[in-house]
């Protein structure tokens, strides 16, 4: 069941996307060369004692830490640790806060230094992707339309989509029907209606679309260890433009 939210809870969640948008720029600005990925988690736990939201992930079915820190292959779920980020390297930083009971969620993936202009291609491709999906999201429109954008923007630029991780509705829980596949038919799915709320998130590759789960059971990799990005953001449906929470 899709829930519609009211005028109230969509300011609820605009609060909450409003403390992610905030953390999510201050780790970006943090992100070097020579640092472990623990310390971005730190960094992240800090901002959201200060900001004076709840985290949406430690604790998550057991997920250990605030912040999922997925550094090149690693597309999803990377857990924060000994890792020392290298120049060149990609990482994925996604994030969620809870303000007054509500959920915002959002991801970004940045550069370590230099990149190379494949890295630099696939970012911007897949960060092209997610706002393909949100220019997509209108009011009596479907939840397919969403989906086929999102696809049709990454493998028009010769990268692949992940299939097997997904975007999904959002509000007093993180996790929300339905789900939002990255790829699909255009007119299919649910009508979208005034209140609505999803996490649109884009998972790209450079390779093929197939993963696999590390032992921790939490990082996700890409197969064929060709290099990944992640962008994200939580929206509401309006009677006009989708309305992005999840940004400054």
């Amino acid at each position: 069941m899709i829930i519609i939210k009211s005028d109230e809870e969509i300011a609820a969640m605009r609060r909450a996307g409003r403390v992610v948008a905030t953390v999510l720029k201050t780790l970006s600005q943090q992100v070097r060369p020579g640092m472990k990925t623990k310390e971005l988690d730190i960094v992240a736990t800090r901002e959201l004692e200060r900001l004076g939201a709840k985290s949406s992930f430690k604790g998550y079915r057991g997920f250990p830490a605030t912040l999922c820190v997925s550094v090149n292959d690693e597309i999803v779920h990377g857990i924060p640790g000994e890792r020392t980020l290298n120049e060149g390297d990609i990482v994925s930083l996604d994030f969620g806060a809870i303000v007054m009971g509500f959920q915002g969620d959002a991801a970004v993936t940045v550069g370590v230094g230099e990149i190379s202009p494949q890295a630099r291609r696939l970012m911007e491709t897949t960060e092209q992707a997610l706002m393909a999906g949100i220019a997509a999201a209108c009011v009596r429109g479907r939840l397919g339309d969403i989906s086929a954008a999102i696809q049709n923007a990454a493998e028009s630029r010769g990268f692949s989509i992940v299939r097997e991780y997904t975007g999904h509705g959002i509000g007093r829980a993180m996790h929300e029907d339905p789900l939002v596949p990255n790829f699909g038919l255009p007119g299919q799915g649910p009508v979208l209606k005034k209140g609505m709320t999803f996490a649109l998130e884009p998972m790209v590759s450079t390779g093929d679309w197939h993963t696999r789960l590390e032992k921790d059971n939490w990082t996700v990799r890409t197969a064929d260890g060709s290099l990944a990005a992640h962008f994200e953001h939580t929206i509401a449906i309006t009677n006009g433009e989708p309305e992005v929470l999840t940004i400054l």
